[in-house]
């Protein structure tokens, strides 16, 4: 660097963690900060009962060269492809997602199935709900559309209320008529009855991010990539310092000049931060009451998530399972033996985990141990893939703001928290915490290497905030078992 620049990365998931690699690759004088003794955040990998498993699925895919290329040279090699298998657990039965034709008429029924497809016919007729018709294409969640009124307008109400509404509502604690829409354009953007039923027949040139039926994998779980960043990291001569959390950001007038710790400050040109933007903007002096009461607005939905170790190993065979069923609180269930075989070291035994998602004032986050373990013990033996006496042991793992809620209405509110931010020079704010975006990993590897680039190139080259979790570049890459691969649409 022609100019010494000492930076500061609050937060070592992937985001920050990404921030940092690129910023000491490039010679900055970098320090990290993660309050936890793990690299990864949620994305991060643990050892349980002799194996390895990740905090809940964490399928990484990226049709940007910039992110397939990062990932690709941090890995190096190690890492295998994974063939999606998921299903989705509905009235006592398993359909297979993507959605399948002759699966889900088979499971519905004829009468059922016809049902389902008059109200989709039903509700893409002018004037109907949600936005009456087109193409079943885009939509940003602005002009007050909701999530459920989004969906219906795309696969009818029926299909709604059986593969959208209960699961969508498990995870956000919200009804899905509160849920802004911008979450189902940005999960399921392009997405409807009559693209699924292309892609089944063939017909479809492009298969949908949230269909695609096979994903890269290290073979050390998702945080490998993220151990073998803070390796890189402090081999190019950065620090990282886990178990270490950041009190606040600390300023003079609109410029960021460093960190505060739990017992002194230290000095920064830059910083960039995710920690949850409600934590950092609540340390932060002098805002305005209308931009305080915006950031009180802002909610994050925690998780609990309940590994199980099973004497049995071919439990089932899905990666996960999505659970829509009405009488089980558990939203989603993982079997990590079907990701790679070396999560598994040799054991014979399977590692099941079941999330269940909830607020900070829910009675459910503050349940004692036992109470969540032996309510996921009860639910898996509901859904008869597990007999009671197969469960061998529990283990329960808390995961505080995981979910940034858009709840209706909630963008508006974000924005006055935007623009208060942006009055500070040397502040970067990323990730899925930082910034409030519901990103995937690899939305958040692409802002910390933007962020990253602002610093080393400057801080006109990326609008961070623009980066969206529904964002497209002008070139598109795959990552197969030789590598990237270059695609042109």
């Amino acid at each position: 660097m022609s100019d010494t620049k000492k930076v500061a990365v609050i937060g070592a998931g992937p985001a920050g963690a990404t921030a940092a690699y690129v910023l000491a690759k490039n010679g900055v004088d970098v320090d990290l900060y993660e309050a936890s003794a793990h690299m990864g955040g949620m994305a991060r990998s643990i050892e349980l009962w002799g194996q390895v498993v990740d905090i809940g699925p964490h399928r990484f895919f990226s049709t940007d060269p910039r992110v397939n290329a990062l990932w690709l040279e941090v890995v190096d090699g190690d890492y295998v492809m994974v063939d999606r298998l998921t299903r989705i657990l509905f009235r006592n039965k398993f359909f297979r997602y993507p959605i399948k034709a002759d699966d889900a008429l088979r499971n519905l029924g004829v009468t059922e199935g016809a049902l389902c497809l008059g109200s989709y016919l039903w509700h893409r007729l002018p004037g109907r709900d949600g936005d009456g018709g087109g193409g079943g294409g885009g939509g940003g969640g602005g002009g007050g559309e909701t999530f459920e009124s989004w969906v219906i307008s795309r696969f009818g109400r029926r299909l709604y209320r059986h593969f959208f509404k209960t699961y969508t509502e498990k995870l956000w604690g919200i009804a899905a008529a509160d849920l802004d829409s911008e979450f189902a354009a940005q999960r399921i953007r392009g997405l409807s009855l009559w693209e699924v039923a292309k892609g089944a027949l063939g017909g479809s040139r492009r298969q949908h991010r949230t269909l695609v039926d096979q994903f890269a994998y290290p073979n050390e779980g998702t945080g490998q990539v993220y151990r073998l960043m803070r390796s890189r990291i402090e081999a190019e001569g950065g620090r990282v310092h886990l178990n270490s959390p950041v009190h606040s950001v600390t300023v003079s007038g609109d410029v960021v000049t460093g960190l505060r710790l739990a017992e002194r400050d230290l000095a920064y040109d830059h910083v960039v931060t995710s920690m949850p933007i409600t934590t950092l903007m609540n340390r932060l002096s002098g805002v305005p009451e209308d931009v305080a009461a915006a950031v009180r607005s802002l909610r994050f939905r925690n998780t609990v998530i309940v590994y199980l170790l099973v004497n049995a190993d071919d439990v089932f065979p899905d990666n996960w399972i999505y659970v829509h069923s009405d009488e089980l609180r558990m939203g989603r269930v993982t079997n990590f033996r079907n990701w790679t075989p070396t999560l598994t070291r040799g054991r014979k035994e399977t590692i099941l985990a079941l999330e269940y998602w909830c607020f900070d004032d829910d009675d459910f986050w503050n349940w004692e141990e036992a109470a969540q373990t032996e309510l996921a013990r009860k639910e898996i033996v509901m859904t008869g893939l597990v007999g009671p006496e197969q469960i061998v042991d529990a283990k329960v793992v808390r995961i505080p703001k995981c979910y940034p809620v858009y709840r209706r209405g909630y963008r508006e509110d974000l924005q006055k928290v935007v623009e208060f931010l942006c009055r500070y020079s040397g502040l970067q704010v990323i990730g899925r915490y930082g910034a409030f975006k519901y990103n995937n990993q690899d939305h958040s590897i692409l802002m910390g290497l933007l962020a990253a680039e602002n610093i080393i190139e400057g801080f006109d080259k990326n609008d961070l905030w623009s980066i969206n979790s529904d964002y497209e570049y002008q070139e598109s890459s795959l990552i197969t078992e030789t590598g990237l691969v270059l695609k042109s649409d």
